[in-house]
């Protein structure tokens, strides 16, 4: 690992190089802080997809594309006199010392869940902070990410179950309901109703310490894992998708699960 010494020269390097960038690249020149935005979304997607991989190489590489759009912005704040990237590390600074009062300051916290609890609690005291206890939640968050961390933040303040099996009632409650709006004619609530059932599934996925995003991602990549065996199986018999039974593919899924089990690592532990 490198030492300090190097690691603020490397981000001095960085610092210059987006100096030069800014003034010598038309393209880089021409950025605005809403011409980037989208690009910044899609380097943070990006990062995230790296560490749901574990893929420490492509993390690496994610981070630093995500540390040239925080370098790229403070850039394009000093040129306005705004604020530059002092400003950025000094806020950022100020916050966490400000609200790590078990650190610097007299407050404790025993483990991780009251430092979340005490967390929530000083950014209500914060000036300029968060004014409401859902306040600080950003608009444009993935519904399923959104609603995390909106039942995160009630619980951190009291509003939760006070044994986590209690919620299983309230998803059995929900998943009767849309059963019930989805037998009728017209179905007007089934939306509402199954919205219902997914925020009552996350908050069960939170109370029993799992991520819904990333066990949600992990089914998608298994599913894409074994979709891909099908459609390859396939095409070594010579078939399209479209011309197969939906018997035949099933046979093909069900290989691809038992190909997974073979070469998991109990089996070859059991082996």
């Amino acid at each position: 690992m490198h030492s300090r010494e190097e690691k603020l020269q490397a981000f001095g390097r960085l610092l210059d190089i987006m100096d030069d960038l800014r003034e010598k690249c038309p393209w880089d020149h021409k950025q605005t802080f809403d011409s980037l935005r989208e690009n910044t979304i899609e380097e943070a997607y990006e990062l995230a997809t790296a560490i749901s991989r574990h893929d420490m190489t492509e993390i690496s590489k994610e981070l630093g594309d995500v540390l040239l759009h925080v370098v790229f912005y403070a850039k394009m704040g000093s040129e306005t006199g705004e604020f530059d990237i002092a400003d950025v590390c000094n806020r950022i600074s100020d916050k966490l010392i400000f609200r790590h009062p078990h650190v610097y300051g007299d407050e404790a916290a025993r483990n991780a869940e009251e430092v979340s609890k005490l967390w929530e609690q000083v950014k209500l005291r914060e000036k300029g902070g968060n004014k409401t206890v859902l306040g600080g939640i950003p608009d444009s968050l993935p519904a399923l990410v959104k609603a995390y961390r909106i039942q995160d933040k009630v619980a951190n303040v009291g509003f939760d179950w006070k044994q986590r099996e209690d919620v299983w009632d309230k998803v059995h409650e929900e998943l009767r309901e849309l059963e019930a709006e989805l037998r009728k004619t017209d179905g007007g609530e089934k939306e509402a109703e199954f919205g219902d059932l997914l925020f009552a599934m996350i908050n069960a996925a939170r109370l029993y310490k799992i991520r819904p995003d990333n066990a949600l991602e992990h089914t998608n990549l298994k599913f894409i894992r074994r979709f891909n065996y099908v459609e390859q199986k396939a095409h070594k018999q010579g078939k399209a998708l479209k011309d197969m039974t939906l018997e035949e593919m099933e046979n093909l899924w069900q290989e691809a699960k038992q190909s997974e089990t073979a070469t998991s690592p109990a089996a070859q532990t059991r082996h």
